[in-house]
This record gives C-alpha cells, structure tokens and sequence, in this order.
C-alpha cells in the first residue's frame, strides 16, 4: 500500500459518505438501499453530493451477482461511487486464471456456485467459460478495484486491518480476510475502520471500528452506514 495514503488520515469530512455492507448477490436489496439513500431524510438539501462506499462481496450465495455488479459499475446520478475489492470478487478473479481444483472449490464452497447460475453456467471448473459469461467490461472494473479508502477519520476496508501495524503497511490479503486478531483488538488504529466480511445480526460499533456486514444472503439485511464529520454514525436497513 502506498504510503501517502495513510497521510489523509483525520481530514474533516466535508462530505456525508455512506458505507454498503456485503451484497452477496442480493440485487433486489441493493435497489432499494440506493433509493434509501438518494431520499435520505435525514440529509441536508443543499448539502454536497454525498459519497457512496461499498465494501466488497458484491458476488456469490444470493441469487443475481450479475445484476449487483452491474448495477454497482452503473453507479447513480444521485451520489459518487467508490467500490472496494471484497474476498469472494478475489476468489473469482484467482479462478479466471486458473483450473487448480483446490482453488475452485474453495470458492464453490464460499457461494461461488450461486455466481455459475446466475451467469447461467453448470457447477464445475471451466475459467473460459466463466470469462465468457462475465464478459470483458465486467472483468476489467473487477481488476480495478482499490483494497481501501481513506474519508476524515475513517478507513474503509474489506474485513479490516492487522493491529499495531501501519495503515501505510497493511497487506492486501489481511484487508481482504482478516478476522479474529482484528475483531478481539480494542487498538488505537489512528482512524476508525469501517468493514464487512464478518456477518452479524446486527451493526456493530467500538471505539476502533464499525462493521457492516448483517448476512444480505442468509437472509438477513443489507446495511449501510451514514457519516459525516463529527456526529455520530447512523445506520440504514433494508430487508425483503
């Protein structure tokens, strides 16, 4: 990671930025949180084109990855678009190149196969007819995806950092899969990491980070997050 990244860290936000949580397939959910927010309420008028973060997992378990990702590459004339690589867009870049068994099953077994029949492809390991069924526009924005985003105070990141290393530091693969020693750690990480990738029932707020991911697919809900420069967060909820 670059480290003049790192040196944006605790600029105020000038803007109302609202982070997506894990999607997983659920375009139905997507369609009506992009409503929620472009009509948000609770949003000043005349307040600045606010800014949309998603978090990553846009493919896989629910029924229309195909659908998320387009809608996700559409973007939205009412705010900005900023959308982040998730471990399960990872797993089926890695499969695009490969035929490695062990590496297809591994995404299989992470809701890949949802993804194969959405794109109206059988169960098995065919990398040519997966880059076929996803096309080339697709492919490309997936290559492109950015691992994390700085705002103000807040790092946005897949599943979250290695405690006690620097932001300038952190390695792609721990943003991308990291749990356990990231969740238990009540750190100082010098900004305050909004993530998914860990489902629970409900948004979860500490001191050091706030996560997301409340299971679209299982089915639970599609969460977001607003924020902005010194208020608190405030969450967005959308269920079938």
């Amino acid at each position: 990671m670059r480290r003049e990244r790192a040196l944006n860290i605790g600029n105020n936000m000038a803007v109302i930025t609202y982070a997506i949580g894990d999607i997983h397939g659920r375009d139905d959910l997507l369609e009506l949180m992009y409503a929620r927010i472009a009509h948000d309420p609770h949003r000043e008028k005349d307040a600045p084109r606010p800014t949309v973060v998603h978090l990553g997992d846009y493919i896989d378990r629910g029924p229309d990855s195909h659908k998320v990702l387009d809608r996700v590459m559409r973007g939205s004339d009412g705010f900005e678009t900023i959308a982040l690589l998730g471990n399960h867009e990872s797993l089926l870049l890695d499969c695009l190149l490969s035929d490695d068994r062990d590496l297809w099953r591994l995404w299989l077994n992470n809701g890949g196969g949802s993804t194969l029949e959405a794109l109206g492809l059988p169960l098995g390991v065919d990398p040519r007819a997966l880059t076929q069924a996803l096309g080339e526009e697709r492919i490309r924005w997936l290559r492109a995806r950015p691992v994390c985003h700085i705002a103000g105070d807040y790092f946005f990141v897949h599943a979250g950092i290695v405690p006690g290393i620097p932001i300038e530091a952190q390695q792609r693969k721990d943003m991308l899969w990291i749990r356990t020693r990231f969740l238990e750690s009540d750190a100082d990480h010098g900004c305050i990491v909004v993530h998914g990738h860990t489902p629970t029932e409900l948004p979860v707020v500490k001191k050091n980070r706030i996560g997301i991911d409340t299971g679209a697919a299982r089915p639970r809900a599609l969460t977001a997050v607003a924020l902005s420069g010194g208020k608190p967060p405030r969450f967005l909820s959308v269920t079938e």
